[in-house]
Order: C-alpha cells, then structure tokens, then sequence
C-alpha cells in the first residue's frame, strides 16, 4: 500500500512502487490517494489539535487526484488505484484502510511511508495499531535519513516531489519527464495548479 496526497503523482511515486515490489514480492501494490489528506489541509482532528497543526493547504480535489493516479499507472498490471479513502467522508485514516484491507482477506500488507511520514507517525491516529497491521518499510527523501529500525526500500534516490511539480507549473516551467505524459496532459487540460505561489527567487 503507497498512500499520499499525489497532488500530482510523478514518477518519483512510479519508481517507488515498482522498486517496492520487486524488493518485497508484492503481487500488487495499491496506490490509495487520500480524500482528506489532514496532516497537510489542516483539518481539525483530534491529532492535528494534540500536534499544534493548524495551518491548511488547499488540495486539488479527490476525484482530480485519483484520476492523475489511475492514469499514471496506467500499463503496469501490478499497480491499482483504490479509491476508498477519496470515497471515504471525513479525514483519512490509514489505520482505516488498513482495517479494511484486513477484513478483505489481505493478510500481508506492506506498508510504504515516507521518511517524512514516519516522522510524523506519532501523530497519526493509532499508530501503534498501523504497526500490528502491517509491515512498515520506509522510502527515504534524502540519503542517511533514519528509517527508525524499518526496512529500507532499495530505489535510486529521485530529487522530486509534487511540490516541485506545482511549482513548476505556477511558474510555466516544463514538467515533461517529471510526470507521466497522460497526468501532464491532464494537469494542463484542467488548468490545474496554476495559482500556486511560484518558487522564492
């Protein structure tokens, strides 16, 4: 399971999960966008209150970003899109997911973060129990960063993220390359990320 905002997906997230499962002999690896991505939008949740986090960031809308994700994964027949969390009312919960996963008879679930995100683990919902239900391996962001006793996954370590992306976008920078080329032309088709604050000089 590779969850996040995938706002928009690129090929840092391709790479990854194929890299994760060739690492850990996954069958599948589900790529599940969250509705309500409450760590980033702020939302107001008993975990964002016990972690000070107020601030929101605007997030382009579920279907937009499941959408991005089916098409980005389009031609590999061991990636899906799973949409339930976009579905899902209310923030989502990996916890959630992963109950659900569970109660759909998919006993070994491998479960990708993030260095970043397992940094903000704690302050997850039940994180222990995200612990009992799946096996944690980490991705890391940049070179030496702790995996906290996690498995690493081996990948080429790719300076990209959808920051970057929107960024590019608000700025009228190309992104051919940094994306698929179905998620760029839909990015372009619906104006998507063009408000965005450009780069600080």
């Amino acid at each position: 399971m590779l969850g996040g905002t995938f706002d928009p997906p690129h090929v840092g997230h391709l790479v990854l999960g194929e890299c994760v499962r060739w690492q850990f002999d996954c069958e599948r690896v589900l790529f599940v966008p969250a509705g309500d991505p409450y760590r980033k939008t702020g939302t107001d949740t008993a975990e964002n209150r016990r972690a000070g986090v107020s601030s929101r960031r605007t997030v382009t809308p579920g279907a937009s970003r499941l959408e991005m994700v089916r098409l980005a994964i389009a031609g590999n027949p061991h990636f899906e899109a799973d949409g339930r969390e976009v579905a899902r009312a209310g923030p989502s919960y990996t916890v959630e997911t992963l109950r659900e996963l569970r109660a759909e008879g998919r006993e070994e679930i491998v479960l990708v973060l993030g260095s970043d995100a397992l940094a903000d683990l704690p302050n997850w919902r039940e994180p222990g129990e995200i612990r009992r239900l799946a096996r944690i391996v980490v991705a890391e962001k940049e070179p030496g960063t702790s995996t906290g006793g996690f498995e690493r996954v081996e990948m080429p370590l790719l300076r990209i993220s959808s920051t970057a992306v929107r960024r590019r976008v608000a700025a009228g920078q190309p992104i051919r390359y940094l994306v698929p080329e179905s998620v760029r032309e839909y990015i372009e088709r619906e104006g998507l990320y063009r408000g965005e604050a450009p780069p600080a000089p």
